[in-house]
């Protein structure tokens, strides 16, 4: 269990993952209940969002500037603070495409897709509860295999989704922009498991 000085870190990087969540979260609502008329509006709140993960991030660099010491590696924190803002980050892009695009409907794949993301987060946010207990690894070891089982799902539904796009769309330009979509949207489940693999070498750097 980390010591009391050290908690701020693992609560700031909970509290990034928390900002996912709540991102990802509001993709679903935003696609299983589509109105294009309202594009903007989702896409500005979707931004606190953002801004808000930013936030937090900055609070870590700021801490890690002026720590003596950390739990591990400064290097290790920045990078794992940076990889969860990713996934923040990413999950904008995708409503931001959605708005730019001009998309009328959404498909029944995006819906999917929206719910496993915010599956993957979840899943994100449980491996950083138990990171820090990083050096009794067992538990935290079986939520990383977890998540990336979720986003090989990710992988499967993203092949579908786009190999049904000729039956889902009436013209080229819209298969040209479902298939961006797509795309963002396995970077989202991707981002996840990246925050995964960063906690996994920290367990191993410190074995």
């Amino acid at each position: 269990m980390a010591a009391k000085a050290d908690l701020f870190y693992f609560q700031n990087l909970l509290e990034a993952a928390d900002y996912a969540c709540q991102a990802a979260e509001y993709l679903v609502t935003c696609i299983s209940d589509y109105n294009s008329e309202n594009a903007l509006a989702m896409l500005e709140k979707m931004h606190t969002f953002e801004h808000q993960g930013d936030s937090v991030r900055h609070a870590m660099s700021n801490a890690l500037a002026k720590a003596f010491i950390t739990p591990v590696d400064r290097e290790d924190l920045a990078f794992l603070s940076q990889s969860v803002d990713d996934v923040t980050d990413s999950i904008e892009e995708v409503l931001q495409c959605i708005y730019m695009y001009k998309i009328q409907t959404v498909t029944p794949e995006a819906i999917t897709f929206a719910q496993n993301i915010l599956n993957c987060c979840k899943l994100m946010k449980h491996v950083l509860t138990e990171f820090p207990n990083f050096k009794k690894p067992g538990k935290l070891h079986e939520q990383i295999v977890t998540l990336c089982h979720a986003e090989e799902e990710c992988d499967t539904l993203y092949i579908k989704a786009t190999m049904l796009l000729d039956t889902r769309c009436n013209n080229i330009l819209d298969i040209i922009s479902w298939r961006d979509i797509y795309t963002r949207m396995e970077n989202c489940a991707d981002a996840s498991e990246h925050v995964a693999t960063c906690v996994e070498t920290v367990v191993m750097k410190n074995s």
